[in-house]
């Protein structure tokens, strides 16, 4: 699958969204409302679960997140591919 670099650059380009994939890099699998308290506790980002969402649309748009059902629970994962995609033209 070939993601767009301008998404991808779009979705890197703000901190909060960052700081979402730092997390979702950091544990595997997520739930919004797990990311949510991470987000607040760790950064002190006073952010609710709809405005987490929002960014998680640009994330899943630019394919750097992936979501899955798990039970009755919408799982967040991180997907590093359209970053070593974008990167292979530049570093190999």
């Amino acid at each position: 699958m070939i993601w767009g670099k301008d998404a991808i650059f779009k979705a890197l380009g703000d901190s909060t969204r960052r700081l979402i994939l730092d997390e979702l890099s950091e544990r595997n699998e997520l739930t919004l409302y797990e990311l949510t308290i991470r987000l607040i506790t760790k950064h002190n980002l006073s952010i609710t679960r709809q405005a987490i969402a929002k960014y998680l649309f640009v994330l899943e748009d630019a394919g750097l997140v992936k979501s899955k059902r798990k039970g009755k629970y919408r799982v967040l994962i991180f997907n590093n591919e359209p970053l070593k995609n974008l990167l292979k033209g530049w570093i190999e």
